[in-house]
């Protein structure tokens, strides 16, 4: 089965997993202490790239880099794009998704009091800007996603970061009803909708940033942590 190891925040292994599971793949979700049997500050140096995710497949090889995980999801789902243009089209999204990962996913994982609220206001314009190119790519072909019908990286990571803006501002979205419909369309996906569900509970961001696992409250952090 594979493995998909990363830290206690909501940031760079959601994307792969709304991808897993709406591919209807299998696979155990560690925290990387439990992987490594160590604290991140003890084996980061032995990691490839020194930073997760980090994806292990059956046969033990590890993948490394969160658009190469991707990637590989999407080939082992059925999913890749068999024309080179298109392909490469949603190559772009991806990477322009990606590119939302800072400051937004640190501040909405870490920043509390005043310095979230600095750092939420000074990300305003960068993010609408970016939310803006997302809006017009999705424009250009008639399916409801950037390329056709089809949910793929591209899509999961662009509403991995919008749904993500949200806990920012409830309200951010609403310039952009392109993609108020695009989050309706991939969170009314069954599969993506159990997933979100049933995935820990991010709560108290901007004042002291929890993930619940287990029906307990940790704080979020690459450490491990105990019922708080």
């Amino acid at each position: 089965m594979l493995k998909l190891i990363y830290f206690k925040m909501r940031a760079l292994a959601e994307a792969p997993q709304l991808l897993l599971n709406y591919g209807k793949i299998e696979y155990d979700y560690l925290m990387s202490w439990d992987y490594f049997d160590g604290e991140w500050s003890s084996v980061k140096s032995k990691v490839a790239f020194k930073q997760l995710p980090l994806m292990e497949v059956e046969d033990g090889t590890q993948i490394c880099q969160s658009i190469a995980i991707l990637q590989y999801i999407e080939s082992i789902a059925g999913l890749t794009i068999n024309d080179p243009l298109k392909s490469a089209e949603a190559m772009a999204v991806l990477q322009s998704a990606q590119e939302l990962f800072a400051p937004l996913n640190p501040t909405v994982n870490f920043a509390t009091g005043q310095d979230f609220k600095d750092k939420r206001d000074k990300m305003r314009s960068g993010l609408e800007s970016r939310f803006s190119d997302l809006a017009r790519c999705l424009e250009k072909y008639e399916g409801r996603y950037f390329i056709d019908n089809t949910p793929r990286a591209a899509e999961f990571a662009c509403f991995h970061h919008l749904d993500l803006s949200k806990k920012l501002d409830p309200e951010i979205l609403y310039g952009f009803p392109r993609l108020v419909q695009f989050v309706d369309d991939i969170q009314n996906i069954e599969a993506v909708k159990n997933y979100l569900e049933n995935r820990p509970k991010l709560v108290g961001v901007g004042v002291e940033p929890k993930l619940i696992l287990d029906g307990s409250a940790h704080p979020t952090g690459v450490n491990k942590t105990y019922e708080v």
